[in-house]
């Protein structure tokens, strides 16, 4: 389901992915971490002290979340659980290796509601560095309590780096399962509690997110043509933006939400037009020979990044956002796509071409300095985690491969492969910070 290298290489033609399996699953993604960070943090994670049975192990979570951000170091707190109010041997964990700790309690309240306390110390200072209580009516759920053990997570993050957390944020992606089986999927950062959001039986690509975190954008197959609809994740209700003659593909929103970027081909050439969320008020971007697709914005509004071959092979150029002249950003290489921009705006992130290789390079635009920061060869569809410290993109291990979804820090230092047990996984896209 590689959609710009199909694009750019056959004139615009949308192909299928290969068959890869013939039956549906639903079960956790497995997680493999290499690497770890240039400064890691070594921490406690102590088991909760509960007086009601959940359903998920909320310290397991929460260890298993900062582990795979390849920052924390996790020391062995044993078995036992300590309560969140309980007097901490500060001298005893420090000698242990561990700079700070984290306990918890989980109780029944008379009402019938659960409450989660959580305390954060820092062993060596001997105080406490962070503390919440969250409440969960009934006994919840269990993606009510996974949802509280990602947030202590990100609180925990924050607290330690200085970065906010995204473990509790929503990852889209699209799996296909058959020739005829495609499922787009949302699911939690860590690829837990997948929930499919649409069946169709031609290929779906390129979901985005939009700002507020309650729709995606996506590119689906619809009788033999390809088509833009904005679907709402709370009603499941999906509506057409974008069915014009020829293709429409690569949608992204504007940071205020209320417009979208497409790429058509309604009057012969690839161009990137705006529109609506109705599919009104179509303004055209670009007018350049060639292919001009993959629009991207940045977070304050104020550019436009793109992929276009107006230069002779396909790389990343910016403009401005309202319109106006375009300038090129890469020129390492014959082959540089599906830009994605930082949120702070610093960053620049594309698939390249280096070697016969495809791999996800990263550009400081203050210092021009440019860095590989995946460790695998088939990679695609990069894009930036909310608080900037993490790519997620599609690879696969080896050529014609099952596709995986991987996790890569911006640094290059920590890797992370995010592997179902069936079907072909491809277009991943993270989404933004949500309440």
């Amino acid at each position: 389901m590689r959609s710009i290298r199909s694009l750019l290489a056959a004139g615009l033609t949308l192909a299928l992915a290969t068959l890869l399996s013939n039956a549906p699953a639903h079960a956790q993604m497995t997680v493999e971490v290499t690497g770890v960070g240039a400064q890691q943090y070594p921490i406690a994670v102590a088991n909760f002290h509960v007086d009601t049975a959940l359903q998920q192990d909320l310290a397991a979570i929460v260890r298993a979340d900062l582990n795979r951000s390849g920052m924390f170091q996790i020391v062995d707190a044993g078995p036992d659980a300590i309560e969140e109010a309980a007097p901490i041997q500060f001298a005893d964990w420090k000698s242990r290796g561990a700079s700070t700790l984290a306990v918890g309690s989980v109780q029944h309240l008379p009402d019938n509601r659960i409450q989660v306390r959580y305390r954060l110390y820092d062993t060596v200072k001997g105080y406490q560095v962070d503390g919440m209580e969250f409440t969960m009516g009934g006994a919840g759920t269990e993606r009510d309590q996974r949802h509280i053990a990602h947030k202590i997570a990100d609180r925990i993050y924050q607290a330690v780096t200085g970065y906010p957390g995204v473990f509790s944020t929503r990852i889209a992606y699209v799996v296909q399962f058959s020739r005829n089986r495609y499922d787009l999927q949302v699911a939690d950062a860590d690829g837990a509690d997948a929930q499919t959001v649409l069946h169709s039986p031609g290929f779906v690509l390129s979901p985005t997110w939009s700002p507020d975190g309650q729709h995606l954008a996506y590119v689906a197959l619809e009788h033999n043509h390809a088509v833009v609809y904005v679907q709402n994740l709370v009603t499941g209700r999906r509506r057409l933006v974008a069915g014009y003659p020829g293709t429409n593909s690569a949608p992204a929103f504007t940071p205020d939400g209320k417009r979208l970027a497409v790429t058509l081909t309604k009057n012969g050439n690839s161009e990137i037009y705006t529109m609506d969320l109705h599919g009104r008020h179509l303004k055209a971007m670009t007018r350049e020979p060639g292919i001009n697709t993959e629009a991207i914005f940045s977070a304050d509004g104020a550019w436009m990044y793109f992929t276009s071959d107006r230069s002779g092979g396909p790389q990343t150029y910016r403009m401005p956002a309202g319109g106006g002249d375009a300038e090129r950003m890469t020129f390492i290489g014959d082959y540089n796509v599906s830009p994605r921009i930082s949120p702070d705006g610093k960053t620049l992130a594309y698939v390249s071409r280096r070697d016969g290789l495809f791999q996800v390079e990263t550009l400081d635009l203050t210092s021009n300095q440019e860095l590989t920061v995946t460790n695998t060869v088939n990679d695609e569809s990069p894009s930036f985690a909310p608080n900037g410290r993490m790519l997620i993109y599609a690879t696969s291990l080896e050529v014609g491969g099952r596709g995986l979804l991987a996790l890569a820090s911006i640094d290059g230092t920590v890797h992370v492969l995010l592997s179902g047990p069936k079907g072909d996984y491809r277009e991943p896209s993270w989404g933004p910070f949500t309440p």
